[in-house]
């Protein structure tokens, strides 16, 4: 029932565009995107409205970082992938706590081990979102061939191997309404807002006062912020 109503919803779009703001026109290579975030499964104990409501992408040059920032104190997952400075971290804050795991390149961002066996087909299906023209792919998972998500993404935006280091790494353009899972919890960004702007180079940077730790820990806090 409830793919059949994501399907009618999806028609409607395809219609009519969502419903966001393109600022600054297209083939941009520096400024923001702004995505909302929804959360459907297992969130543990702590209220929705603590957690990140908003994923902000800055981007410049073929660098990004994505920020999804808790209203929880000073908490929140960053991901900087900056390739010309062989930069693909991970941050991770709690309050005081601050860590954050270095990753080789090509290799896979932290918390997302929930999306392997991920299988990924691209569709002749395309959307207006933002003003952008999107394409469409639908993504299964290994053993559960029943359950069908879309995602939707652009190449009116000038982003090179933006998704190198996520598990959509097949997809050769900027996405605009996807999903992750951390752990049991599946997180679904929209685009709302493109913007234009100015980008200072210290953003793609590595952060200091951020201890260094390993992967598995990386991946335990991040589980703990959804869970806690």
């Amino acid at each position: 029932m409830r793919f059949s109503y994501i399907f009618f919803i999806a028609a409607i779009l395809a219609m009519t565009g969502y419903s966001c703001k393109e600022k600054g026109g297209k083939h941009i290579n520096q400024g923001e995107i702004h995505y909302n975030i929804d959360y459907t499964g297992d969130v543990g104990s702590i209220p929705k409205e603590f957690l990140p409501k908003n994923l902000i992408v800055s981007f410049k040059n073929n660098k990004t970082l994505f920020e999804m920032v808790s209203p929880l104190g000073n908490s929140g997952i960053l991901n900087l992938s900056n390739p010309e400075a062989g930069i693909f971290d991970t941050y991770f804050s709690l309050f005081t706590i601050k860590y954050f795991y270095a990753a080789e390149p090509g290799e896979k961002f932290p918390g997302l081990e929930s999306m392997e066996g991920m299988e990924l087909k691209k569709t002749g299906k395309t959307l207006i979102i933002c003003g952008f023209n999107c394409k469409n792919a639908k993504v299964t998972f290994a053993g559960k061939p029943d359950k069908v998500y879309d995602i939707w993404y652009t190449d009116e935006i000038d982003i090179k191997e933006s998704n190198a280091s996520t598990p959509y790494n097949q997809i050769d353009g900027v996405l605009m309404s996807f999903f992750f899972f951390l752990g049991s919890t599946e997180l679904q960004f929209t685009a709302e807002t493109v913007y234009q702007k100015e980008i200072p180079d210290v953003t793609f940077e590595r952060r200091d006062k951020f201890q260094r730790i390993s992967r598995e820990e990386i991946n335990k806090w991040i589980n703990k912020m959804i869970s806690i």
